[in-house]
């Protein structure tokens, strides 16, 4: 191994540097001061817990992106967090006394055992906001409204909210007699939308020919609302909780289409996640030139369940390293303010005025070279014994 390989990082395992690293922390900070006046209390989860905690109740998937390591003190199995929805589930069930409807908000690195998609990174900086104690429609009207205000916040635009129900399939498998295996396999072939495999699939398994004809229509169902309607048409005799799904997407379509005249509505019917924890709604938001989405949510109901408190719960959560990629130019680093290093307090006070107005000031110690690496286009100079700015020309010159 040669020095230079020792020092290289893990395949999607990345520093942040300057200026990106600024860009990210004031995404973040506005973020959550977003969050804040929505009403969702800041918490913070610990990066680590007993694995059972963390796994209790989730998917494979998820079991499979959760790095594993032994407490040295215990012996007990401990997870990294790959995602924060069950631990905030478990701390609203245990750690916060709050009866009522209750709302979060959270950021911090996550860690993957591999990259969920190409343009993932194994360590994303996750942000969200979760609403839990409540089942109606409005609190999923509230968090898809908090998403694309956050998002509309950060600067993105062109955004397109993708909306679809996993309640339509779990209804429709339920009217089937599928073992647990085989809802399984039928389950990852949807999610993939691999669709000659689901046809071969169809083929060999038994199952009434009506049933067959509708899950091999579910992966071509996505549209607009007027598709919506004629969707509602075709599942006449399906189960009612189908109907219902339905209903739902159009309710909270009509209302973000009415909040955010501006945002494209898809829908998807066959939108089925990896962490299948979801119960009902699930949505993501799409801005062009990026292929994966940059924010996705839904309804997780009874995730608490196992940690002994079942509520309703919905949430949504993004990437703030993709979100502040996507934002680069309007979340630049403000040039600063060169001043030399002086012991005299006129200096000195100016210097606090203009810290305290948030200027970056950076000092110039005696006998070091003026640079641009310095990121200043002023500079404080003296006349007449006053302390004033003055900008620096492109070729350096006061």
């Amino acid at each position: 191994m040669t020095i230079s390989e020792r020092w290289l990082l893990p395949d999607g395992i990345e520093e942040i540097l300057p200026p990106q690293a600024a860009r990210i922390e004031a995404l973040r900070r506005a973020l959550l001061d977003e969050y804040r006046v929505w009403g969702y209390d800041l918490l913070q989860p610990p990066s680590a817990e007993y694995l059972e905690s963390l796994l209790t109740g989730v998917g494979h998937d998820l079991d499979l992106l959760t790095f594993k390591i032994t407490d040295q003190r215990s012996g007990r199995l401990m997870g990294i967090s790959a995602d924060r929805t069950q631990q905030v589930a478990r701390m609203d069930a245990h750690s916060i006394p709050k009866i009522g409807v209750a709302r979060y908000c959270y950021c911090g690195e996550v860690l993957h055992t591999k990259a969920t998609h190409l343009l993932s990174s194994r360590s994303p900086m996750q942000i969200g906001a979760e609403l839990y104690g409540y089942s109606g429609l409005d609190s999923e009207v509230e968090i898809v409204s908090l998403m694309l205000s956050s998002l509309q916040s950060a600067g993105l635009k062109q955004i397109t909210v993708d909306l679809g129900h996993v309640g339509i399939y779990h209804a429709l498998v339920a009217e089937t007699e599928l073992s647990a295996s085989q809802q399984t396999e039928l389950y990852g072939l949807l999610r993939l939308r691999a669709l000659p495999e689901l046809q071969q699939w169809l083929a060999a398994v038994d199952m009434a020919e009506e049933h067959k004809a509708i899950f091999l229509k579910l992966p071509a169902m996505a549209g607009s609302l007027d598709d919506l309607e004629l969707w509602v048409e075709e599942f006449a005799e399906a189960p009612k909780a189908v109907l219902a799904a339905l209903q739902t997407l159009k309710s909270i379509a009509l209302a973000i289409r009415q909040a955010f005249p501006e945002v494209r509505i898809h829908f998807d019917l066959a939108e089925l996640r990896n962490f299948n924890y979801h119960t009902g709604l699930v949505f993501s938001a799409f801005v062009p030139g990026f292929g994966q989405p940059v924010a996705r949510g839904g309804r997780y109901d009874h995730t608490g369940e196992v940690f002994g408190r079942s509520r309703p719960a919905t949430g949504f959560s993004s990437d703030l390293k993709i979100l502040a990629t996507l934002v680069v130019s309007d979340w630049a680093e403000t040039p600063g303010i060169l001043a030399p290093a002086s012991n005299d307090p006129a200096l000195a006070g100016v210097i606090r005025s203009l810290r305290a107005q948030g200027e970056r000031i950076i000092q110039l110690f005696s006998e070091q070279p003026e640079s641009d690496e310095l990121g200043c286009d002023r500079v404080l100079v003296q006349d007449n014994g006053q302390w004033h700015i003055q900008l620096i020309s492109q070729n350096g010159q006061v």
